[in-house]
């Protein structure tokens, strides 16, 4: 029987997940050229293009006359699932490859989707659909792995079943150091010293440079390095000149922080590929050295901390110390938003997981368990408006089997509800304040006491029934009275 590959196409009427990601990264920017090698309809190709993108296609049931171009960013989306021959799909991948200047997507659809299919037929490696098409599912790590053997280059997880190859190896290890990298604000700069005062421009260059890396800059690092050294006879000089005019700001911290990233960044290569010094860039060289002293200190430290991901005490110590996050006696929650704030012990144990599996899209929380090495994204859609949002997914990692498990509740009638909003969240979150006073009056009104009730929606609606209480927003109000029926 023939497989009907041109029936796999979708009408699509937002972006597909790996071009939404790729934007959401920073990898589309309005100059970078694209192309969607197997296209299908084309509805991507027309949402960037009605967007401004120099996107351009092929697919050899829908657009089979277009040539194949080279672009900065190719991605092959949703195509090696619906090939039956294995060897065919390496030669889609590869052909795709070829035409990367700079960044090849490809995405995959996933084991656990299968529940979307009544009728599956086994076919080679994968099941024939009801509409006589073929469909591969993956495993996170499987896909990875298919995708590194057949091109030879690194695959890094953008998302579940979403994998970005960078053709310039220092390309994707910034991709990958940005992302544990977190946003600091260089300090406030007193410009009292008469150069500093008359050279604003060199002198917050310099400051931001050493906010982003905790570091100074080498002279081919930043672009204003010339005029520095004109200026204050070398950028060492420059910064001592800044510091001699802000006594009072202490710019350890910033050091510390910088410190904490580049380790995170360094265990957590350890846990997903090993890392060598000759595969680093120069500029994380020179951070190690800045930072670290030698390449070996800094593998022992991070050797160190991978190990006590593993050690339930160090994640109960580190659990204890922390202000942020709902904790409970098996897991720690925390706002996706705030997982920057934690310890690094913490951090550590997070990225791990998204170094397995990229940004889970829609998630909101994570779940952080205390004494198994394993995490979940747990979605609330809403989070912000939604008084009390309930749980539309959770996907689960064992990061000791690397396996994934996703269970969904739209649609079921009694999902779980969340509450007390404010403790997964820090303290400048923009709603917090909102979320606490809401707490506040529903403590008061004695809601959150019965907690064996309010945790799925029945239990909580008709707790809120019998106390004659609704919502409005984020405020409780008593309900409106309705009117009885007259009697016959």
């Amino acid at each position: 029987m023939e497989v009907a590959r041109d029936r796999t196409a979708l009408t699509r009427h937002c972006l597909s997940r790996p071009w939404r990601l790729a934007l959401d990264d920073g990898l589309v920017r309005p100059d970078t050229s694209l192309f969607d090698f197997g296209c299908g309809k084309g509805d991507d190709l027309r949402l960037l293009s009605a967007d401004g993108f120099e996107a351009n296609g092929w697919d050899p049931n829908h657009r089979p006359d277009t040539a194949w171009t080279n672009a900065e960013i190719v991605n092959l989306g949703y195509v090696i699932n619906v090939i039956e021959s294995p060897a065919e799909r390496a030669e889609a991948l590869t052909a795709a490859w070829r035409l990367t200047r700079g960044v090849l997507i490809v995405a995959a659809r996933m084991t656990g989707e299968q529940r979307d299919l009544t009728q599956r037929t086994p076919l080679a490696d994968g099941i024939l659909t009801s509409r006589n098409t073929f469909q591969k599912f993956y495993e996170q790590q499987e896909l990875k792995h298919w995708i590194e053997h057949v091109l030879e280059h690194e695959a890094t997880a953008a998302g579940p079943g979403v994998f970005y190859i960078f053709r310039d190896a220092d390309a994707g290890e910034a991709y990958r150091s940005a992302k544990v990298r977190r946003r600091i604000s260089a300090p406030s700069i007193t410009l009292s010293e008469q150069r500093c005062g008359e050279n604003p421009a060199l002198v917050e260059a310099l400051a931001r440079f050493y906010t982003d890396r905790g570091r100074l800059p080498y002279d081919d690092e930043i672009a204003a390095s010339h005029a520095i050294v004109q200026v204050f006879g070398s950028i060492k000089h420059a910064f001592q000149a800044i510091l001699h005019a802000n006594a009072e700001t202490d710019w350890a911290p910033i050091l510390e922080a910088r410190r904490e990233d580049l380790l995170l960044y360094l265990a957590l290569g350890r846990f997903e590929r090993g890392m060598r010094w000759s595969k680093l860039s120069e500029t994380l060289q020179r951070d190690v050295r800045a930072l670290f002293g030698t390449y070996a200190a800094a593998q022992r430290e991070a050797e160190a901390l991978l190990l006590e991901i593993g050690q339930p005490d160090a994640i109960e110590a580190a659990i204890a110390t922390t202000t942020i996050g709902k904790t409970t006696p098996t897991a720690l929650y925390v706002h996706l938003s705030a997982l920057e704030r934690l310890p690094l012990l913490l951090r550590a144990f997070a990225g791990c997981g998204h170094g397995y599996l990229g940004a889970v899209e829609g998630a909101t929380l994570i779940k952080l368990y205390r004494r198994e090495p394993k995490l979940s994204y747990l979605a609330y859609p809403d989070f912000d408006h939604d008084p009390h949002p309930a749980l539309e997914f959770s996907l689960n990692i064992d990061l000791r089997e690397l396996r994934l498990k996703r269970r969904w509740f739209s649609g079921q009638p009694n999902p779980p509800v969340l509450h007390r909003k404010e403790c997964f969240v820090a303290e400048d979150y923009p709603r917090r304040t909102t979320f606490a006073r809401l707490t506040k009056t529903e403590e008061a009104a004695g809601l959150l006491d019965e907690t064996d009730r309010i945790g799925l929606r029945r239990g909580w609606e008709a707790l809120l029934a019998e106390k004659g209480l609704t919502l409005v927003g984020h405020r409780l109000v008593k309900a409106p009275i309705r009117p009885q029926p007259l009697p016959q």
